[in-house]
């Protein structure tokens, strides 16, 4: 099948030709504009040794797995952890992974400072697991994770079901559950306060979350889309 189409005239296509050329200047220049390299995890922590400490210590040579138990401490680095229960092993590439639990009211807890800034991620939840190959954490169950200016000045915070954090690529992700549904948030909802660039606090309802928590993005960072998402 043949179709003709007019063709535009000689004055139409150049004006064409140079908001184009014009635009894709235009998207080039704007992620560039005001925005450094983004922060990550501190890139030390996955070499540093895993220190614990604990009231009881037991090992499993059949699965080889470090349990420990009671009031337990774990540092890597910059990364602590503390639980009622850790279990780590190593990989045979010598990557290790944490798993901490705690029960009844107690929450797990985590914490890892960000590379080059004086900001800290912290969060809580029942389970916290840490894999060191891929320098990520999942929170399950009543999770929370914040983003501290100097361990002491709130600058974002998310609750939700599950919470993974990206050390690599400074990337959260929130999913909603039963288990953060409450009186006002009966289905429950992912939550966040995310603190504008310029200063003060902002509230946040979504079924779903992706938080960067840095106070520029780079490039990149847009065109994977970062930032919070609605439904």
């Amino acid at each position: 099948m043949n179709e003709s189409f007019p063709r535009p005239d000689t004055g139409r296509a150049h004006a064409w030709s140079v908001y184009r050329a014009a635009l894709a200047a235009l998207l080039v220049a704007l992620p560039l504009a005001g925005f450094a390299p983004v922060a990550h995890a501190e890139r030390a922590d996955k070499d540093k040794p895993l220190n614990i400490e604990a009231d009881n210590m037991t090992y499993d040579d059949l699965k080889q797995v470090n349990i420990f138990t009671g009031h337990v401490v774990a540092t890597k680095g910059t990364i602590v952890i503390k639980a009622d229960r850790v279990e780590v092993h190593q990989d045979p590439q010598g990557y290790q992974y944490a798993t901490g639990t705690s029960t009844g009211k107690n929450l797990s807890y985590f914490r890892q400072k960000r590379e080059g800034v004086d900001e800290y991620v912290e969060g809580d939840a029942e389970r916290i697991d840490y894999d060191g190959k891929q320098d990520l954490t999942t929170l399950t169950t009543r999770a929370t994770v914040r983003r501290l200016q100097g361990l002491t000045t709130l600058m974002d915070e998310v609750h939700g079901s599950v919470i993974t954090y990206d050390g690599q690529n400074d990337f959260y992700t929130a999913k909603a559950g039963k288990d953060v549904a409450g009186p006002g948030n009966p289905t429950g909802r992912v939550r966040a306060m995310l603190a504008p660039r310029n200063g003060g606090p902002a509230p946040l309802n979504g079924a779903s979350a992706t938080l960067v928590p840095s106070t520029q993005l780079p490039a990149q960072g847009q065109a994977q889309g970062q930032g919070v998402t609605k439904p």
